[in-house]
């Protein structure tokens, strides 16, 4: 869902772009510098780091045990196709977006921040799944003691932290080195 809210976001800039190019209305200008930001923020504190997060801890995971995050009953609901979606083409679109457009990161701490926020109100809305239907959304969750589960929740956190600083960085080293 993050990634198709943002690649929409990113359409409807482009559109905006193009529809306000030789127009020298100011508020246009200002509604299209919002939505600029809007692109570059979503880009930087969700899209990239949920993306590489997902597509990472989807695949190892799967590749060690697959009903830790995907039992195969699965199958018979979800094509391979959607499966791939979900779980693969998400990386090289993002880092075809990191290389074709240039995002303005926020300051670190203000995005380190957000990617925090995202991340706690992530698990906080897992576990209220849990609380109310009894049932993980990720099997590997049943595996886990609460402690195990605490220390859990902590290193996914940590992990996508540092998939924001990675993207922060990737963005750097791309775009600076075209000057």
């Amino acid at each position: 869902v993050i990634q198709a809210v943002f690649f929409g976001i990113c359409v409807l800039t482009d559109l905006s772009s193009l529809l306000t190019k030789g127009n020298d209305s100011q508020e246009q200008e200002r509604q299209l510098k919002k939505l600029i930001s809007l692109r570059d923020w979503v880009m930087a504190v969700l899209a990239f780091p949920v993306g590489v997060f997902v597509v990472t801890m989807f695949w190892s995971i799967y590749i060690y045990d697959r009903e830790l995050v995907y039992p195969k009953l699965l199958d018979n609901f979800i094509p391979a196709w959607l499966n791939h979606g979900m779980h693969t083409t998400v990386l090289p679109f993002v880092l075809i977006e990191m290389r074709t457009t240039h995002h303005q990161y926020p300051s670190r701490s203000c995005g380190l921040a957000a990617v925090c926020t995202f991340a706690v109100v992530y698990i906080l809305w897992v576990c209220w799944i849990h609380h109310v239907t009894g049932v993980w959304v990720y099997p590997l969750l049943e595996h886990l003691s609460p402690g195990v589960k605490i220390i859990f929740f902590a290193a996914v956190t940590v992990i996508i932290n540092i998939f924001y600083l990675v993207g922060e960085v990737l963005n750097n080293y791309i775009w600076d080195t075209q000057k």
